[in-house]
């Protein structure tokens, strides 16, 4: 089963479309609590977890939920210990590169150094992925049906469909996917030498709201967005286009389509990500021994004015080695596990 081929009910779809996320009666306690005393970032949070839960209670299906946890987590054991000294490279100076930081990282911390904050992303996957890959689907059957698809074939939506679907998957799975990210990243930089603020994800999770309340969560997700809505767009988009390339007419794509189809999408995406994805990194840093920036522009300055432009390239060699066995791993478990939950044998 392609991800075009992925649908979701009627009632569904005929609720998205009217645009009731919520009961009159949510929406009113909802109102009222924000008038109690929250503040825009934490009634923003709270009315987001509440949409993303109404979507993926009407349209998202378990084996999906189940399909999106294992393919991520598998993913993740995969391309950590690269991330890990991609992020390092990115928000400190002290190495020269990436033999350099691989060396003393497991010169000074072992092999345990390049895991660290693993365990959080792996536990949370479940929900990130579940809302990326459901919302996508959803999404595209939702534009599909409205006649945003220019395809004439009911099972074939057009690439602009595609994008617009990625885009809003990349929306959707901001607001989870920035919390976790950003203890993922306090994490992976706390090293012998610069001190452990943090004694694990739930420490690191109490310290941030202590210091900078619900909003402390979300640093950095200005980037984090202009990263992840268009980037989402596009990895969607070559992962359709190759599949459909590789796949005869009429017929689902085979595991070597979507293996091939799936590392390009990664690579291809982390190619147009990285130079954000350094600003995102280096803005999560500030409050947690990195330096200090007023704002994404601020960072952008500040840093190209110290380091030049190839700051924004800090990674990319990483990324990109590390995106096509990530993500080829990750749609070809996906595909395969959705494949085995969901087809039954036909004559």
């Amino acid at each position: 089963m392609s991800f075009a081929e992925v649908h979701v009910s009627e009632r569904c779809v005929g609720t998205l479309a009217a645009g009731r996320w919520f009961p009159t009666a949510r929406n009113q306690r909802i109102k009222h609590t924000f008038h109690l005393g929250l503040t825009k970032e934490e009634f923003l949070f709270f009315f987001i977890i509440g949409v993303l839960y109404e979507f993926n209670e009407c349209a998202m299906p378990f084996v999906e939920f189940v399909a999106g946890w294992i393919s991520g987590a598998v993913g993740l054991v995969v391309g950590h210990p690269l991330d890990t000294v991609k992020v390092r490279l990115q928000t400190q100076t002290v190495y020269r590169g990436i033999f350099d930081c691989v060396v003393k990282t497991y010169t000074h911390e072992g092999f345990h150094g390049f895991f660290k904050g693993m365990s959080f992303p792996v536990v949370s996957v479940a929900i990130s992925n579940a809302v990326a890959f459901g919302s996508y689907s959803n999404a595209l059957d939702y534009l599909t049906r409205s006649g945003y698809n220019n395809s004439e074939q009911s099972k074939q939506s057009s690439l602009t469909a595609v994008f617009m679907a990625g885009c809003f998957s990349g929306l959707a799975q901001l607001f989870v996917s920035a919390p976790i990210d950003l203890v993922k990243v306090r994490l992976q930089n706390q090293t012998k030498s610069g001190g452990n603020k943090y004694r694990g994800p739930i420490h690191c999770i109490a310290v941030i709201l202590r210091e900078d309340g619900v909003k402390g969560l979300f640093r950095g997700m200005w980037a984090l967005a202009l990263r992840d809505v268009p980037c989402f767009g596009l990895y969607f988009l070559p992962y359709e286009l190759i599949c459909r390339m590789l796949t005869e007419k009429g017929k689902q794509p085979g595991n070597t389509a979507v293996l091939v189809a799936g590392g390009v999408a990664g690579v291809v995406t982390w190619a147009c990500a990285t130079p954000m994805d350094v600003v995102k990194a280096r803005l999560q840093m500030c409050g947690g021994g990195g330096r200090m920036y007023s704002g994404v522009l601020n960072c952008i300055t500040v840093s190209v004015r110290e380091e030049g432009m190839r700051v924004f390239f800090k990674g990319l060699l990483l990324n990109s080695v590390r995106a096509f066995p990530v993500n080829a791993v990750t749609f070809l478990s996906f595909e395969m596990l959705l494949r085995a939950m969901t087809d039954s044998p036909q004559d």
